[in-house]
């Protein structure tokens, strides 16, 4: 049950650090020019690519702002809450 909800917590805050990073990537905080940052955000994206966009293909377009994540959080912490009930009942 730890281990699982270690593994949620790390999720989560990769979907934290893309999100950071991409935040950072349009207002040119960080230049795209920065091949570390740039390699961290491809990487992360990569392992996160395959669970958002099921959750992208469900809702519906708002334009530029992709709520995905958000709901990504959401649904881990649900889980979470639904697995830590299951274990102590």
């Amino acid at each position: 049950m730890q281990i699982l909800g270690m593994l949620i917590n790390v999720l989560v805050m990769l979907v934290i650090v893309q999100f950071v990073i991409g935040l950072l990537f349009a207002f040119n905080v960080i230049n795209h020019s920065n091949q570390f940052v740039v390699q961290i955000y491809n990487s992360i994206n990569s392992l996160l690519e395959p669970v958002l966009s099921p959750i992208r293909r469900i809702l519906p377009q708002t334009g530029t702002i992709d709520f995905s994540p958000l709901v990504l959080i959401l649904l881990l912490n649900a889980l979470m809450i639904v697995l830590s009930n299951v274990a102590y009942s």
